[in-house]
């Protein structure tokens, strides 16, 4: 009889413990989840940003349609993207370059530059980019929590039982990684 009980008490810890980790494991994915959407109201921010600064500036650099194009065509290329995180990244990536050459172009203008409604757009736009760099660290560190989660033993048994898999980090390609592991030049 107290083997039976033995035997009771210890398939109801190994219950209780699998019914735990697979609670865990659907919370870290429903963060993850929920990351991967922040991320996506910000990007959807400012792709309705980009629109309002090109044509502010189309009214003081008209001859300079080719940046603007450019500019237009990364947004709208990061905006159909719907592929992994890896890839959404890339197209995100594209679209900040183009927007960098945008702003440097604004250089060439100094009327542009004190006009208020280009300036409230640029900290607009500053703000945004500011919010999706929070909002990748966020989703990255959910997906590395979920990650760990599924690979780290006795968790991982579970984790492979009811198909939970492994997510994608929202990575700076390659370029962006190496310009930003370069010490910043201060110049006077």
């Amino acid at each position: 009889m107290a083997v039976i009980l033995i035997l009771l008490a210890v398939l109801a810890i190994l219950v209780i413990y699998i019914i735990a980790v697979y609670n865990s494991l659907v919370v870290l994915r429903n963060r993850v989840k929920e990351a991967w959407s922040d991320i996506e109201v910000q990007m959807k921010r400012r792709y309705d940003l980009i629109p309002n600064l090109i044509e502010t500036v189309k009214g003081y650099a008209a001859h300079e349609s080719g940046t603007f194009e450019k500019v237009i065509q990364a947004r709208n290329a990061a905006m159909a993207s719907q592929g992994t995180p890896a890839e959404r990244a890339q197209a995100e990536n594209i679209l900040s370059g183009t927007l960098k050459s945008l702003f440097a172009l604004t250089e060439n203008y100094p009327q542009l530059k004190a006009n208020e409604n280009f300036l409230k757009l640029q900290f607009e736009l500053t703000d945004t980019e500011d919010r999706i760099k929070a909002s990748r660290r966020f989703y990255n560190t959910n997906v590395l929590a979920l990650n760990n989660k599924i690979e780290i033993f006795p968790s991982n048994l579970i984790a492979q039982r009811f198909a939970f898999e492994k997510r994608e980090f929202f990575e700076l390609d390659q370029s962006e990684a190496e310009a930003a592991r370069k010490p910043v030049q201060v110049k006077f």
